[in-house]
């Protein structure tokens, strides 16, 4: 079990959702969390409901100079747990170029901006946690997730890099690859979720997983088999198991 008393973690996409349901974790278990996102107004409702100390850091993941702004502001940090993302069911056939691009934009360069802008002092005081958000749709192509999948499988392969450098340091790497999560963004999906978690379900997952030494934790557990499974499936069966008209 880590020590969470006195860290401080910044929290990226901590507005709503996943990342206020893990705010309010990591608060209760003492650390300080810094909660930044788009919207001031939002994080701010956040912070008011949480037990412990907490700071409020607006800043646009797209945007590079303001995510490295928020970074000086914020100052020294323990931990960082990257959870902004925006999603919008699509297929190829339906392509938007202003969405995907969007979806690609945040999810993964977004994530890269966030590393970068505290992997140097990390590795400088071989001292650190970086918290990366996955996806079950990371794992391998579905339909109707074109532009989300792609963006997912990246930061998984973006932790995934780091961990293989920085294993035998004092930074640790996670991901966490959650299922459907009852968020505003899967309310878009017209499509059964199987194992659909709240919030607070998904964050205790993941709360789990920044307590332990582990990499990775894709969750649900069950629901992960198909996924991770899947990636030994030929062609013709994983393929056949996910066809829509």
């Amino acid at each position: 079990m880590r020590d969470w008393t006195g860290k401080t973690y910044w929290l990226i996409g901590a507005s709503d959702g996943l990342g206020a349901a893990l705010a309010a974790k990591l608060s209760a278990a003492g650390a300080e969390v810094v909660l930044s996102a788009r919207s001031e107004d939002k994080l701010a409702e956040v912070a008011a409901g949480l037990p412990g100390r907490s700071r409020v850091i607006p800043c646009d993941v797209s945007d590079r100079a303001s995510v490295e702004a928020a970074a000086r502001e914020i100052g020294h940090v323990d931990g960082m747990v990257f959870l902004a993302g925006v999603y919008w069911p699509q297929k190829a056939q339906d392509w938007d170029a202003e969405q995907v691009e969007a979806m690609l934009d945040i999810n993964m360069t977004g994530a890269a901006r966030a590393v970068g802008a505290v992997i140097g002092d990390m590795v400088k005081r071989d001292a650190g946690h970086i918290v990366l958000t996955g996806s079950l749709s990371g794992f391998r192509g579905l339909p109707g997730a074109t532009g989300y999948g792609a963006s997912k499988a990246g930061v998984m392969w973006l932790a995934e890099g780091m961990h293989a450098d920085l294993r035998h340091t004092g930074v640790q790497i996670q991901v966490a690859n959650p299922g459907f999560i009852k968020t505003r963004l899967t309310d878009k999906n017209d499509f059964d979720m199987p194992f659909l978690m709240t919030p607070e379900e998904a964050a205790q997952h993941m709360f789990e997983l920044m307590n332990g030494d582990d990499f990775k934790k894709s969750f649900p557990t069950v629901f992960s088999w198909l996924f991770r499974g899947g990636q030994f499936l030929p062609d013709w069966l994983w393929y056949g198991l996910f066809a829509r008209k």
